[in-house]
């Protein structure tokens, strides 16, 4: 009694496995037709019944869920357990179907082929394929409902007048490929009847069908056996055989050599495009070493320009000192007033552009076009102890009133910071342009922008706009208040306003284009222009006195450090460097030069000068 088994392996029952002997491949079987399989159709079985040859992989599926990741590959088998010496063995298709175990559902990972197995499916006897039928019930429920697609096994049965051999799994397709009863067909015409291979032979001898040999040179012959003799012994072809075989072998040789010559092309095409590329590489490495060479030469020119600036400081220098010696004061020449650099500030991340020093707490705060204002500790530890964030642009002023801090932007606002706590307690929009000057008196902020000055009362953290100061021509980029009036500086004029009633109470007509800084001393105002001017006026007579000359580039700041021995003005310039001017004499006293980008910003606090440039460092100063 047999029975087969899908959808991928067949099996003897019990009975006939125990009478089945390791020692033959195939039995033959009595056709029955009440035998009958049950079938999962495979992708590669041809609408045949299943049975085929597993590979070890397909035969037998052993895999352990664990519960704990393991790093084995799932390169071919999946098993499923509860315990981890419990195992459920699958066919490699039903397996690959999910990545849980369908019995307990944990997770497939540790996989491995189940050999033993494998080994006793192989050993299984099934029908060869040639040798079965689909039940005509089956069929038609398959043609119903697409049965063999959906995977829902189709019945078949043993076909009478198949092939009657019973086999071995693992022979399959050993027999299958031999046997007397697979399909063929006729080689001589498709349209003949279906053939087995045990009848091939005599149909051909029948076919009427067979085509002369020399009929792909143009012979219409087709006949049958019989007439087939006859017409080689008549063909015209058949005594050019030997001069066509030879013109055949010539044209294959020919088609060889041409196939040869196109892998050949091909190559050539292919180190044409390699050495195009390589020509392309020579081409940007050419662009990038010109490009360097113009770089290194762009950057010499700018030392040669630089060397030049500062041989042309040291010969003012020399003209200084040679007048100095003239005028007979070299003896007020003290080396204890020679400033030294002591220090330097490093956190910006742009160009420091205002700088304001709060001397009760030994604070020095700086503004930065990082958009940032840095607080500095100048007495313990010398290190930023935080960094005011707020601002949407470049921080361009600075100003400290009390317990306050006000910072002006080219984001047109203001903002006010608690200097105990270091927070923001206020943002006010102030201008319609960038607010790039501010400072405080009175319990007043003035606010310096294009063509406009408000005047702005403090009151706890808000401000409210008191006035707005008109009739300048230009942006205002200095302010300074000193005692009762306020300083302004526009286009190649300085504007005095009276601060109790904001009016204007006098003009100084300067020359040298805008006003980019001023300083009020005891006994002078004086003013840094565009075209690298210092104007000095009699702050009673409001004649102006004289014109100190030396920068090479924009006087951007003014500094007063003032004792009752003398007065000190610093200037800060777009040339890089910082003079020291005695006001006693007009006379420039020293040049510091430490800042590698121009000096923007200048602060004094207890005799020490901080200065602020475009290399985003702050560099502390000392005599």
């Amino acid at each position: 009694m047999e029975a087969s088994f899908g959808p991928t392996f067949a099996a003897v029952a019990a009975g006939a496995k125990a009478e089945a002997s390791s020692t033959y491949k195939q039995h033959r079987r009595t056709p029955s037709s009440s035998s009958t399989l049950t079938y999962s159709p495979r992708d590669d079985d041809d609408g045949m019944p299943p049975i085929g040859t597993p590979r070890r992989s397909d035969s037998a599926i052993s895999v352990r869920s664990l519960h704990s990741e393991s790093n084995m590959s799932l390169r071919s088998t999946f098993s499923l357990h509860e315990e981890e010496e419990d195992m459920h063995t699958f066919c490699r298709r039903c397996a690959l179907t999910s990545d849980k175990c369908p019995v307990d559902a944990a997770k497939l990972t540790v996989v491995v082929n189940n050999i033993a197995v494998a080994e006793q499916i192989g050993e299984l006897f099934i029908h060869c394929k040639y040798g079965c039928r689909a039940t005509a019930s089956g069929a038609c429920a398959g043609a119903a409902s697409n049965t063999t697609v959906a995977g829902k096994p189709g019945a078949y049965e043993v076909d009478p007048v198949g092939c009657p051999f019973t086999i071995k799994l693992s022979a399959r397709k050993e027999h299958e490929a031999s046997c007397d009863y697979r399909p063929v067909r006729c080689p001589n015409n498709p349209s003949c009847p279906p053939l087995v291979t045990m009848n091939l032979e005599a149909h051909l001898k029948e076919c009427e069908h067979i085509k002369c040999p020399h009929s792909k040179y143009g012979c219409t012959f087709i006949g049958n056996q019989d007439t087939y003799e006859t017409h080689l012994e008549m063909c015209n072809f058949e005594g050019l055989k030997e001069f066509l075989q030879q013109t055949d072998d010539r044209f294959h040789e020919m088609q060889l050599t041409l196939a040869q010559k196109d892998q050949d092309i091909a190559f050539l095409r292919s180190m044409l495009g390699k050495l195009s590329e390589k020509l392309d590489q020579l081409e940007k490495n050419l662009e990038l070493k010109f490009d360097m060479l113009d770089e290194n030469q762009s950057k010499l020119g700018e030392d040669l320009m630089e060397f030049r600036r500062d041989a042309s400081m040291l010969n003012d220098e020399l003209s200084h000192i040679n007048a100095r010696l003239n005028m007979g004061i070299l003896g007020s020449y003290d080396p204890q007033q020679i400033f030294k650099c002591k220090g330097t500030f490093v956190g910006h991340q742009g160009p420091v552009w205002c700088l304001c020093v709060y001397s009760t707490g030994d604070l020095l705060f700086s503004g930065s076009s990082d958009k940032t204002i840095k607080v500095w500790d100048t007495c313990t530890t010398y290190k930023c102890q935080k960094t005011l964030e707020g601002h949407d642009g470049i921080v361009l002023a600075l100003c400290i009133q009390g317990n306050r801090l006000y910072s002006g932007s080219a984001d047109c606002t203001i903002i006010v910071w608690d200097i105990q706590t270091l927070q923001k307690v206020n943002t006010i929009r102030a201008h319609d342009n960038p607010v790039c000057t501010l400072v405080s008196s009175h319990n007043m902020l003035f606010s310096g922008s294009l063509k406009a000055i408000k005047v702005w009362d403090i009151v706890g953290t808000e401000l409210k706009l008191k006035k707005e100061l008109t009739g300048l021509n230009h942006w205002v980029r200095a302010l300074v208040a000193s005692q009762n009036h306020l300083y302004s500086g526009s286009y190649q004029t300085i504007k005095i306003w009276d601060i109790r009633s904001l009016e204007c109470v006098h003009v100084l007509q300067t020359s040298g284009g805008s006003v980019y800084s001023i300083a009020v001393t005891n006994h002078h105002i004086v003013c840094g222009t565009y075209e690298n001017l210092i104007h000095v006026w009699d702050i009673e007579s409001k004649e102006q006195v004289r014109t100190l000359t030396g920068h090479v580039g924009t006087v951007y700041a003014l500094a007063v450090i003032s004792t009752p021995d003398q007065t000190k003005v610093f200037s800060a310039s777009y040339d890089r460097s910082l003079r020291v001017w005695s006001m006693d004499n007009m006379i420039c006293t020293q040049t510091l030069l430490r800042h590698q980008g121009s000096v923007t910003a200048l602060a004094v606090s207890r005799g020490r000068l901080f200065s602020g440039a475009v290399d985003s460092t702050v560099k502390v100063w000392t005599c």
